[in-house]
C-alpha cells in the first residue's frame, strides 16, 4: 500500500492529432511504449479543439502536446520526457 503512495501520478497528457501525421503517430507510440496513458484528439474530425490548441500554442500543425497544461510543438521526445520525468 506505501508504495502505491509513493509513486508519482502521471500528469494528463493529451495529444492533438490527424491519422496521417507521420510524427502523430511515433509520439502515439512512443507514449504506449513508455507505459505512459493518453488522450488522443483528432483536430481533422474536432474544429472546436483545432482552433482550441492553434489559440493555446499558435501553430497550426500536429502533432501539438499537453502534458499537465504544458504545450509541446512536434514529437519533441527529449522535453516529452523532461515533462514526463522519463529518461
Amino acid at each position: 500500500m506505501a508504495n502505491k503512495q509513493s509513486e508519482k501520478k502521471q500528469p494528463r497528457v493529451l495529444v492533438f492529432s490527424t491519422p496521417t501525421c507521420t510524427y502523430c503517430n511515433m509520439a502515439k507510440k512512443y507514449f504506449r511504449q513508455k507505459g505512459i496513458r493518453f488522450r488522443n484528439i483528432d483536430v481533422s474530425k474536432d474544429q472546436s479543439a483545432a482552433r482550441d490548441i492553434q489559440r493555446r500554442s499558435g501553430q497550426t500543425g500536429v502533432p501539438v502536446i499537453d502534458i499537465g497544461g504544458r504545450i509541446i510543438v512536434g514529437f519533441d521526445k527529449p522535453e516529452i520526457n523532461r515533462l514526463l520525468g522519463l529518461h
